[in-house]
């Protein structure tokens, strides 16, 4: 069985160090992290950084990721499906809610946001492209969960955490919550995964009717929920964004 290469399985594990926690480290902070010698982490960094995967801030002299990244990231969303079908249907959704729209697939685990649609305001806001949702908790997760078998098994599988008091944990209950999602074709998160944070999501099938995706609308509590429910044009909203999804996939009607 042929061998890893230690350079690249350190570079990799450099490449994940900075997309995750502050995302700026300096070189001592990289070096005690991976347990490499500063000398050895310096050179890693160098040719990372040649390469465009890699920028160091000229004032701190901290790294962080490169465009590079970006652009094969890009790259990689673009020849996916279910995102080039989507992209009109979530830029509409965006739009006529005026809220942010996250779409999701199943991956390790986990749900990755595949695009994110900001809330049409001028508000700050952080693109999430690339980050990763938990299942149990968040309206992406659910509905996948629900709708999909494999993610069913996984999210039975890892550790239910408690986010907020109201995360549901239990496994006979969440099991409950999913018979609920089933029958009403959509998934809520109501500070179940983050304060102040409200979610709606149902499921994107494709052309054999398989549940390949999820998109939700998402937004602060004051403004999705009409007190401790979800505005029910907002899930509407989402539903029909989703049907339109699958239709374009090949789904058919549902």
């Amino acid at each position: 069985m042929a061998k890893n290469i230690q350079s690249l399985e350190r570079a990799a594990a450099m490449l994940r160090l900075l997309a995750g926690g502050e995302r700026r480290l300096g070189l001592s902070d990289i070096a005690s992290s991976l347990d490499l010698a500063k000398g050895t982490a310096h050179g890693i960094l160098r040719t990372l950084q040649a390469e465009g995967f890699v920028e160091q801030d000229p004032a701190s002299g901290r790294y962080q990721l490169g465009a590079e990244l970006l652009r094969l990231g890009n790259s990689y969303l673009d020849v996916h499906e279910l995102r080039a079908r989507a992209l009109v249907w979530t830029d509409d959704l965006a739009r006529s809610s005026g809220e942010s729209v996250h779409l999701g697939v199943l991956h390790q685990h986990g749900v990755l946001i595949v695009h994110h649609v900001f809330r049409p305001d001028d508000s700050r806001q952080v693109l999430e492209v690339g980050a990763m949702q938990p299942l149990h908790s968040t309206a992406l997760g659910k509905v996948l969960v629900a709708f999909d078998p494999v993610a069913h098994t996984e999210a039975l599988e890892v550790d239910r955490r408690e986010f907020t008091p109201r995360t549901v944990t239990d496994l006979t209950e969440f099991e409950s919550l999913l018979d609920h999602t089933r029958a009403r074709g959509w998934a809520a998160d109501v500070e179940e995964t983050w304060d102040g944070v409200a979610a709606v999501a149902a499921p994107i099938h494709d052309r054999r009717r398989m549940p390949v995706g999820a998109v939700a609308i998402t937004g602060a509590v004051e403004r999705v929920c009409d007190g401790q429910e979800l505005r029910s044009e907002l899930v509407a909203a989402v539903r029909d964004c989703a049907r339109a999804v699958s239709r374009d996939l090949g789904a058919g009607r549902f």
